[in-house]
């Protein structure tokens, strides 16, 4: 077993890192109308682990698949290899730090990292398959009042970060109001909605509301999605033999749901919302700033120039931060130009979507960077994005 690898730099905060929820949470902390019909993982006949979504088994996390969600570690050696490999279970696969909040401190202290913005893993499963959205809001009220209690013991050294869903706008401002209350850091959704109303659009404005009046920094953090949301141009595409092409679009979902912000006027309307991008990259925001001011100064820009009187970019540098992956080899070149106090970096820990390797790569990106940039990339940016500088 290799020991995890030691950041020699101080000061490093995890912008984006994740937990295993435990497979009980929601027997646990849901309200009790809703507890028969819990998010729960189960076995087949074969003993392999798949997620069951109110009753029925999921489409997409099946087949053993659970046990390979906090994969990160198992990649990179740093936990005991099994000679079988058939009976892998989601909770003993778990790495150290994805399901207990002491290890969690014990991981940040091995590998020299202050504090940790905190989010889920298959709370952003299953929502991709539950289409009734009361028991969709109910699960999400379970998870942050889990999230919250996780990080309550650790002196503000484990953020929670809470999830929303914008299917019901109404409950989904309750929600903010009470997370707000119970100690939260920022509020997220993921880029689609059931509903497949545009992130941006006015039926959430009072989410946004809510958020800028609880000093709530809100995220757009990708997820699994239905099916309907993947483009057709291919035909049907979705299935996981086609695991690599789907995961290296999904940043797509993000930057629609982001783009849609500008497209309705959110930041002139909220002055004070703060928007955090996530698990998305970052080397792509330049060419996407550059392609909005381009539209916006155009003749086809003409209606977002009567919401946003300044251009695109403009309101990125005043209300938006973006995460980036410690493996973008052209990071380092892009932050200086597009305004270096709005980057910080992101984990994605446990995820096996992400190379293991995140301490070593973090260390030469930021070596990359002018000295001056250095210490806001590496955990002061992000503190500030979600105010806890």
């Amino acid at each position: 077993m290799k020991p995890l690898p030691r950041l020699e730099l101080n000061g490093a905060v995890d912008g984006d890192g994740h937990v295993l929820e435990p497979p009980d949470l929601w027997r646990e902390y849901l309200e009790p109308a809703f507890r028969d019909r819990a998010p729960t993982i189960r076995a087949d006949d074969a003993g392999l682990e798949y997620l069951e979504i109110d009753g029925a088994v999921s489409k997409i996390v099946r087949g053993g698949m659970p046990a390979g969600l906090g994969a990160m570690d198992r990649v990179a050696g740093h936990i005991y290899e099994r000679p079988d490999k058939t009976g892998l279970k989601y909770v003993d696969e778990a790495p150290l730090g994805a399901m207990d909040p002491l290890e969690r401190l014990a991981r940040l202290d091995q590998e020299n990292i202050e504090r940790a913005f905190l989010y889920p893993t298959l709370t952003l499963f299953w929502i991709a398959e539950c289409e009734d959205e009361a028991l969709t809001q109910a699960c999400l009220r379970a998870y942050n009042r889990w999230i919250v209690d996780f990080c309550s013991g650790s002196n503000g050294r484990l953020l929670p970060v809470a999830q929303l869903s914008l299917g019901d706008p109404e409950a989904a401002e309750r929600e903010v109001f009470r997370v707000a209350e119970a100690g939260a850091a920022g509020v997220f959704v993921a880029p689609f909605q059931w509903t497949r109303r545009p992130l941006g659009d006015p039926a959430h404005h009072r989410v946004f509301s809510a958020a800028q009046e609880c000093g709530l920094t809100f995220g757009i953090h990708p997820s699994l999605e239905p099916k309907w949301t993947s483009p057709g141009r291919f035909g049907e595409y979705t299935s996981g033999k086609y695991a690599f092409f789907l995961n290296v679009i999904s940043a797509d979902a993000v930057r629609h749901a982001f783009t849609s912000l500008f497209q309705y006027g959110v930041f002139e309307l909220f002055p004070g919302l703060r928007v955090a991008v996530l698990e998305s990259g970052a080397g792509w925001v330049g060419y996407w700033l550059d392609r909005m001011d381009t539209v916006y100064a155009s003749p086809q820009g003409f209606r977002v120039r009567e919401l946003l009187p300044e251009k695109p970019s403009f309101y990125f540098r005043r209300q938006c931060w973006i995460s980036g992956d410690p493996d973008e080899k052209s990071l380092a070149a892009i932050i200086p130009g597009v305004g270096a106090d709005r980057f910080f970096w992101a984990s994605d820990f446990p995820h096996p979507d992400h190379p293991p390797d995140y301490i070593p790569e973090l260390a030469r990106l930021v070596g990359e960077l002018p000295e001056a940039l250095r210490s806001g990339f590496l955990g002061a940016n992000a503190l500030e994005a979600y105010r806890q500088a």
